[in-house]
């Protein structure tokens, strides 16, 4: 089994209005991550994920990219060490 993780994640770019957050979650469930995603007043995207290292790596890597009509600038990452603990993905609003 792997270790546990915890990222906060701030995507930045053309992030709203693109289904960034629909996708998040539907990739954040194949992974079998946990946590939630919402959209930030000042046009970002956040979201925290957790589970096994390589399952957040995987959503990490995929929220560099995006759903096909978004365009991403800049992924921030923080690791959170003292995170609550999840059950499922949802969608904040």
């Amino acid at each position: 089994m792997s270790a546990q993780a915890t990222a906060r994640l701030l995507v930045s770019g053309e992030v709203q209005g693109v289904a960034f957050r629909f996708w998040t979650r539907r990739k954040a469930e194949a992974a079998g991550v946990r946590g939630w995603v919402r959209n930030l007043p000042d046009g970002t995207v956040e979201a925290v994920v957790q589970g096994d290292r390589p399952a957040v790596d995987s959503v990490i890597a995929w929220c560099r990219k995006g759903p096909a009509a978004a365009a991403v600038t800049e992924v921030e990452t923080e690791w959170v060490h003292d995170a609550p603990e999840f059950t499922g993905f949802a969608i904040r609003y």
